[in-house]
């Protein structure tokens, strides 16, 4: 059985988290448009509905990581960290299924004859 050092870990992991930060406060430096601006008020409300969805399914995501972050601490019940995941992979689920309808219908459409 593999020896499993959660203090390591934990340490990789907040290594990566701050990297992406870097990488996103570089990208945001550049100007460059990374999806996560204010929302105008010209967009349309189906835009909105979907920003808000993805913006739930992220959150539940971040969540189950810091159920998971503090179960590993000691602080947390295994019930609640089994419950934050099973969340989180029924929200990336569902944002996956989406994005395949969302797939197939753009292909239909352009299919279309003109």
């Amino acid at each position: 059985m593999a020896d499993i050092r959660f203090a390591q870990a934990a340490g990789a992991y907040g290594s990566a988290l701050k990297a992406a930060e870097n990488i996103l406060a570089k990208v945001q430096a550049a100007g460059v448009p990374t999806g996560l601006e204010e929302t105008s008020a010209t967009e349309s409300p189906f835009m909105n509905m979907v920003g808000k969805a993805l913006e739930s399914a992220a959150a539940t995501g971040y969540k189950s990581e810091e159920v998971s972050t503090r179960a590993l601490m000691g602080k947390a019940d295994v019930a609640d960290v089994v419950t934050a995941i099973t969340n989180a992979e029924n929200a990336l689920n569902t944002v996956v299924a989406v994005r395949d309808r969302m797939i197939t219908a753009y292909q239909d459409i352009i299919k279309m004859p003109i």
